[in-house]
């Protein structure tokens, strides 16, 4: 007989406000965390690009992009904010199988992010299997999103991470649980918890009313967002801004709590100026300042 869920809660600005992270006087980049992105390829720039500058834009002190050598040559002569590690490059224009030997003392990070716009081809799948299993005992906060999810979908007796995070649409919850989508859709929170039992981690489920499942029972819904977040790259964003707020000092479950909102609040913001047909993903990180003003409109100022 299945366990019910324990506590459900709908996120609200309040509750978004108890738990961000706090800003100090006293302070460097140090404060606000080091995070490790391993994302991209020659197909998918703008996911690498967009989930890591997403980071930073709410406020991580220090995002190292790692990927293959064209997205690093790219990407550095757009953006002057983030960091790379330069992990080689495979025929196929992806990181290659033996990249993990670049990451050898770098994975001192405070949380790392996997997935965005890898691709699978041309070994990123063993690279991927073989990261994870490396850190299948760090209590390093790992997110894990996209095609490193199609990857583990197709291998067999994967162990998830001791502090990780999956973050999957629909069609990629499908492919991990086994389940048809319509079912999945039919009763979202119900299908992220029993994800979240299955592989011990949390589940953030995308789409309509994102849901945020945790292994105990515990269970968020976000109601912020419109269309105008059906649009490819905005689930980069919104991982980039996970592990932003990871790095700051959140949690992992309060971490996706605050961005799931804050990431709908943008939308909400941003198609009110655009329309929610026009908005883009690399409008949605535009509109992130905006989406804190009005987060932090109503709080009195403090003395």
């Amino acid at each position: 007989m299945t366990q019910p869920i324990a506590d459900i809660q709908v996120l609200g600005k309040e509750t978004i406000l108890n738990l961000l992270p706090k800003r100090t006087q006293n302070s460097h980049k140090g404060t606000y965390g080091h995070i490790l992105n391993i994302a991209g390829s020659t197909s998918y720039c703008g996911a690498a690009f967009l989930s890591s500058i997403s980071s930073l834009k709410v406020g991580a002190g220090y995002c190292m992009l790692a990927s293959c050598s064209d997205v690093v040559a790219t990407i550095s002569s757009l953006s002057p904010d983030i960091t790379f590690l330069d992990l080689g490059q495979s025929d196929w224009g992806t990181i290659p199988k033996d990249a993990h030997k670049y990451l050898n003392g770098v994975v001192n990070s405070n949380v790392i992010s996997i997935g965005c716009g890898l691709n699978t081809t041309g070994g990123v799948k063993d690279f991927v299997i073989n990261f994870l299993n490396k850190n299948t005992n760090s209590y390093t906060p790992i997110i894990i999103d996209a095609d490193a999810l199609n990857i583990i979908s197709q291998t067999k007796y994967f162990t998830f991470p001791l502090n990780s995070m999956i973050t999957p649409h629909p069609a990629e919850l499908s492919r991990l649980l086994g389940v048809d989508v319509k079912e999945i859709q039919s009763n979202r929170a119900k299908w992220a918890w029993e994800a979240s039992k299955e592989f011990d981690c949390i589940v953030l489920l995308k789409g309509h009313e994102t849901v945020i499942a945790v292994p105990n029972g515990k269970i968020y819904i976000n109601h912020t967002g419109n269309s105008s977040l059906a649009k490819a790259g905005t689930g980069d964003v919104l991982t980039g801004m996970i592990a932003g707020f990871c790095a700051q000092g959140a949690s992992l479950e309060n971490a996706a709590c605050i961005a799931a909102y804050i990431h709908g609040l943008t939308g909400e913001i941003a198609s009110k100026n655009m329309t929610q047909y026009s908005v883009l993903a690399s409008d949605l990180v535009k509109y992130i300042p905006f989406a804190f003003k009005a987060l932090f409109h109503t709080v009195p100022e403090q003395n």
